[in-house]
């Protein structure tokens, strides 16, 4: 690792945490508040006002940093375009959601379909730069095995889904003070050594270490309790960066493992919903997402927060075997 990878992840984490802090109090006066759900863990309530739409600091800091890296390295890819796209498209579909929830005063923002229409929408232009314009095309590496896969036309579908997927998955996450940020800073630097970012290998390895930097500025505001929050603004972003560093890298089939927990998140949720259903109003779990199934179990925010993030360091080492074996 060089210093210029150093450099990298100090300058991402020094100019979020500095454009976080002159964030919050413009949020205050704005008056961009949290909208608690009710239905959600009473204890919860207690987070009604706090400022969000925090992600706007880290979708600025993260792309200045990127754009710097692209004017140094002349790096301008399509894999570095499918990486703009997966951070910062997101990025705007989480805040026009934001910005509807602020402006409506109430936890619901865009409508699901159009929610969905417009990451349907962006994660198709991203499986199409992959598939047309990169030289992986419509080849999968299969970690473990280190076989390469031609998946043919179903590549594009499938990277459909994994976009999609991811960028909901974190979305879920994003529940509890700090938890988002924590899962994805370790997963982050699991793709800094699988994508190659600590060996300063191209455009996916470069954002692995800038999106370190960037969740551990954010921390230092979001972590319990927490003075602003990331917003779909942030949550949105981070799913499409993680899963835009994925697929530049050919680390995609990694993504589910690294991420077991956006994973068991999103899970839990869906199945709920459907035993809920099936059941005319039993729940399998106390709560969904899985985080407030452990809250409601007598869990502090913050235990849940440690045992999910430390799970997330096992899942990551885990996953790394799939490179290094």
């Amino acid at each position: 690792m060089n210093i210029k990878n150093v450099l990298l992840i100090l300058i991402a984490y020094g100019l979020t945490a500095l454009l976080t802090g002159l964030l919050i109090p413009w949020l205050k006066k704005l008056k961009f508040g949290q909208n608690i759900r009710e239905d959600g863990p009473q204890a919860h309530l207690a987070k009604q006002g706090t400022p969000t739409m925090g992600g706007i600091a880290m979708l600025i800091a993260g792309t200045a940093c990127f754009f710097g890296y692209l004017i140094a390295t002349a790096n301008w890819t399509a894999e570095s375009l499918i990486i703009c796209l997966g951070f910062g498209g997101f990025a705007v579909v989480g805040f026009l959601d934001d910005f509807l929830k602020i402006r409506k005063k109430q936890n619901e923002g865009l409508t699901v379909k159009q929610k969905f229409a417009l990451e349907i929408l962006l994660a198709v232009l991203i499986a199409v730069l992959r598939v047309f314009k990169t030289a992986r095309g419509t080849m999968f590496w299969i970690p473990f095995w280190h076989v390469n896969v031609d998946f043919g036309w179903f590549a594009v579908p499938f990277i459909v889904f994994i976009v999609v997927a991811m960028t909901n998955a974190v979305n879920l996450t994003d529940g509890l003070d700090g938890l988002a940020s924590s899962v994805t800073a370790v997963v982050a630097a699991f793709f800094a050594v699988a994508a190659g970012g600590f060996a300063g290998s191209g455009p996916g390895g470069a954002f692995s270490l800038i999106l370190l930097g960037v969740t551990l500025g954010f921390l230092l505001y979001n972590h319990h309790p927490a003075k602003v929050f990331m917003g779909d603004t942030g949550s949105l972003a981070l799913g499409g960066a993680l899963a835009g560093i994925a697929l530049v890298s050919g680390t995609e089939l990694l993504l589910p493992l690294a991420g077991l927990i956006y994973v068991a998140e999103a899970l839990s949720v869906m199945l709920q919903v459907g035993y809920f259903k099936a059941t005319h109003g039993k729940r399998l779990f106390r709560m969904a997402p899985l985080h407030h199934h452990f809250e409601l179990g007598g869990w502090k925010e913050t235990k849940v927060v440690a045992v999910f993030t430390a799970a997330t360091v096992v899942f990551c080492l885990i996953a790394l075997l799939g490179v290094i074996l």
